[in-house]
């Protein structure tokens, strides 16, 4: 579903005519945000997909740009006053994800011409929803053992493999 250009990023006019994009607005790009930044703390080495990815679109939710990744913010039409402006946040997402991901793998999808096109390329790539993945999870929960892991430790990645599975299950 894409935006009414018209409507909801239509900038408004500042004291000075200069545009002026709401707070509210997925075009909105915050003082504080740069193209350096990581949208998560551990960068994605192909290990944990599903949590990374899930960590990634709370990130983007929060900065509204969820569009971006999605495809509900389509770009303008190139006459259109707010093109340049979903270029620049459209770039500045797709450089939050690969500043997330792992070198190598950053490296292999640095020409994508867009933020969406990233997102598909990465769920292409690492979102397995096949038996194989299953079988992976569940043969890792049996062999999880607490050894010399902490009761705390041990719930964790119990837990945590317990959700994979239930996540994945759930899109098979």
């Amino acid at each position: 579903m894409a935006i009414n250009q018209g409507e909801e990023m239509s900038p408004s006019t500042s004291r000075n005519d200069q545009s002026v994009i709401d707070a509210g607005n997925p075009l909105y790009i915050h003082p504080s945000d740069n193209p350096g930044m990581t949208l998560v703390p551990i960068r994605f080495d192909g290990i944990g997909y599903r949590s990374w990815r899930r960590s990634v679109l709370r990130a983007l939710s929060v900065k509204n740009k969820l569009g971006f990744i999605n495809g509900e913010f389509v770009k303008p039409s190139s006459d259109s006053p707010q093109s340049r402006q979903w270029e620049r946040c459209d770039d500045m997402v797709t450089s939050w994800i690969l500043n997330s991901l792992a070198k190598e793998i950053s490296d292999s999808v640095e020409y994508v011409s867009n933020s969406a096109e990233l997102w598909r390329e990465l769920e292409d790539r690492y979102d397995q929803k096949n038996g194989a993945k299953l079988y992976q999870i569940q043969k890792e929960i049996n062999d999880l053992t607490q050894g010399s892991l902490d009761i705390t430790a041990y719930y964790t990645r119990m837990k945590r493999l317990w959700e994979e599975l239930s996540t994945l299950s759930a899109k098979s």
